[in-house]
């Protein structure tokens, strides 16, 4: 496991690699966010935006989104994966909008994960990004950079990386370094062909060093 000077380190290059990350779902308020978060399960946040563009005009309101019919929704996010799942918790969850907070979008983790479709990471965005409450919402991109540098062990869980973050990032930075591990993993870090020979945790990225090794070997054997 890394030590606390190693995880500084990481926590401090990230920043300087990626200053002003951010949430990169476009929206206008939390109910948009919220509408925008749900519907980036399994989906790339630039699908998103060009589905939002269009569909933050037509729905407006939570009861906006219940002056339809669930096919005329289906049809408006069709492009979008699981679409169909997507439509009815929409809906879902502006029913419970209305009924349990006057229309508007609860700022609690409990409360967020109470709405169809709400689970614990999008209701860490949704706290982090629309309130301003210190969160680490674990994605894709969150759990393989944690693994990946040895900040967390690779057999744990979501949530098993959720609390060891928590607990070895100071918490005023829980919600910048979620932003910036995200940009990291989707720009720098990726799934497929990370960019290991000019990363700047290299010297203290154990699978950074399997992959460049592995590299020089194949390379001396092709010669």
């Amino acid at each position: 496991m890394l030590t606390k000077k190693e995880i500084r380190f990481i926590l401090d290059t990230m920043a300087s690699m990626y200053p002003n990350a951010a949430c990169e779902l476009r929206h206008k308020n939390p109910f948009e966010l919220l509408i925008a978060v749900v519907l980036s399960a399994q989906c790339t946040d630039a699908l998103v935006n060009k589905v939002t563009v269009d569909l933050f005009e037509k729905y407006k309101t939570p009861a906006d989104f219940l002056a339809v019919s669930i096919e005329e929704l289906q049809n408006d996010i069709r492009s979008i994966g699981l679409y169909r799942n997507k439509s009815k918790n929409i809906q879902k969850l502006s029913q419970s909008l209305l009924d349990n907070y006057d229309g508007e979008v609860p700022q609690t983790q409990a409360e967020l994960e109470t709405l169809a479709g709400v689970g614990r990471k999008t209701a860490n965005v949704v706290a982090s990004v629309a309130f301003s409450e210190p969160a680490i919402a674990v994605d894709t991109h969150v759990e393989r950079v944690s693994k990946r540098l040895g900040i967390c062990r690779w057999k744990d869980s979501v949530i098993e990386v959720e609390k060891t973050l928590m607990r070895k990032i100071p918490r005023e930075e829980w919600s910048d370094t979620h932003h910036r591990m995200i940009f990291f993993g989707r720009y720098h870090c990726k799934a497929r062909n990370p960019q290991c020979d000019s990363c700047p945790l290299l010297s203290i990225c154990r699978e950074g060093k399997k992959r460049m090794r592995k590299r020089e070997r194949e390379s001396s054997e092709a010669e």
